[in-house]
């Protein structure tokens, strides 16, 4: 059977809604991997954020920050950090809206002010506490994504800085990203190294996030629990995560048994 790279999500793929690897998909995955097929995870996610899950599944290829910062068998190869100048101006502009940030580089996150409700309530849904406050962290560290906490609709007026791409995940927040940044971007560095062709990539996910990425690659699946606009563009649509959606597409796509057959 030839190799193939699959890309996993992690919320709502990976991960159930209770934040836990179902039984199904953790087997689905080891026996991928001893399948001699390269298992790699695509998020939205800093890599600190998802360091023991990497761990759990034996996975140590991954595009974090939705293609800002890829690693390919533990080494870096790909990094598209934030520009200092524009994210000095979004500080300043979201000082003056009351909007939080939160900088993240591949280590750490910092909040730009302390004991925020909507940072609170959107980072607690990653099961992750408040972070520390440092609004100056930005021009410390390269930033390859911020957190902008406000409203849905209100990120519209950020959108006057054109080197920006903004993707909401959560009722009260919105990724800032490099614009042209995406899962797809990242993707074709780490693809870059494994010299496989388009066809032999697939990928599943389950938001917004995910679109560029179920776009470009071979074959893209989207969870029974995805977004209906990511449904819309997928090759394929698999059960739930709770379902056991992942074991369920894996065996439907013959990515365990016979060369795949794309719907």
């Amino acid at each position: 059977m030839n190799e193939k790279v699959i890309f996993f999500d992690i919320d709502g793929t990976l991960l159930d809604h209770d934040k836990k690897i179902p039984a199904s998909t953790r087997q689905t995955i080891d026996d991928l991997r001893r399948a001699g097929h390269h298992v790699a995870i695509a998020t939205g996610r800093a890599p600190f954020m998802f360091k023991d899950l990497r761990e759990e599944l034996g996975i140590d290829s991954f595009v974090s920050f939705n293609g800002q910062f890829v690693v390919f068998e533990g080494e870096v190869i790909y990094k598209n950090p934030l520009k200092t100048e524009t994210l000095e101006k979004v500080l300043a502009y979201s000082s003056q809206t009351k909007h939080p940030l939160v900088f993240m580089n591949h280590e750490t996150m910092m909040a730009s002010e302390g004991d925020h409700p909507f940072i609170r309530e959107s980072m607690g849904s990653l099961k992750f506490d408040h972070p520390e406050v440092n609004p100056d962290f930005f021009s410390e560290s390269e930033i390859y994504q911020t957190l902008l906490f406000c409203k849905a609709g209100e990120e519209e007026a950020y959108k006057q800085y054109k080197d920006l791409h903004f993707i909401r995940w959560h009722d009260l927040a919105t990724d800032i990203l490099p614009m042209g940044g995406s899962k797809a971007e990242g993707i074709k560095k780490l693809v870059e190294r494994l010299k496989f062709e388009r066809e032999d990539i697939y990928a599943f996910g389950d938001e917004l996030n995910d679109l560029e990425m179920i776009k470009y690659v071979g074959t893209g699946v989207a969870m029974g629990n995805a977004n209906p606009k990511l449904k819309e563009i997928a090759d394929f649509i698999t059960k739930p995560v709770d379902e056991d959606g992942i074991q369920y597409a894996v065996h439907e796509l013959g990515l365990l048994s016979s060369a795949p057959e794309k719907n």
